[in-house]
């Protein structure tokens, strides 16, 4: 079963392939946005669905990254570039290169933040 209290050092997370990295922070952030959906609006699945959905796409992701990216530190800041310039096994079927490119970058990072327990990081980039 997994143990949210143990985590990765941060060189054990940086030894990870950024698209591994982006796998996680996808469903990291995806999870962030469908509960701050459901604690803040009071609607339908498929409503909550359709508005996550706009959030989580590769060109929400990207538009936010715009908003963050000079907040990032250094070091995520060196993160999202390994994930953006990572090579990918698949394409997006609803966004340009450079935006799926990027949103993999941003989703590097929340993968990287939330394996290396820096919860409070995400929450601070996030929850503006």
């Amino acid at each position: 079963m997994f143990n949210p209290s143990k985590r990765l050092t941060i060189q054990q997370a940086k030894q990870l392939s950024p698209v591994t990295l982006a796998f996680v922070g996808d469903a990291v952030y995806s999870l962030y946005i469908r509960s701050r959906l459901v604690l803040t609006a009071d609607r339908r699945p498929a409503e909550l669905q359709k508005l996550a959905s706009k959030s989580v796409s590769a060109h929400g992701q990207s538009q936010l990254l715009a908003t963050l990216e000079q907040r990032l530190t250094e070091e995520e800041h060196e993160i999202f570039l390994r994930g953006r310039n990572a090579k990918k096994a698949t394409k997006s079927k609803n966004a340009d290169v450079a935006e799926y490119n990027r949103s993999t970058g941003f989703e590097a990072v929340m993968g990287f933040l939330y394996l290396t327990g820096n919860d409070e990081r995400i929450e601070q980039l996030l929850g503006e």
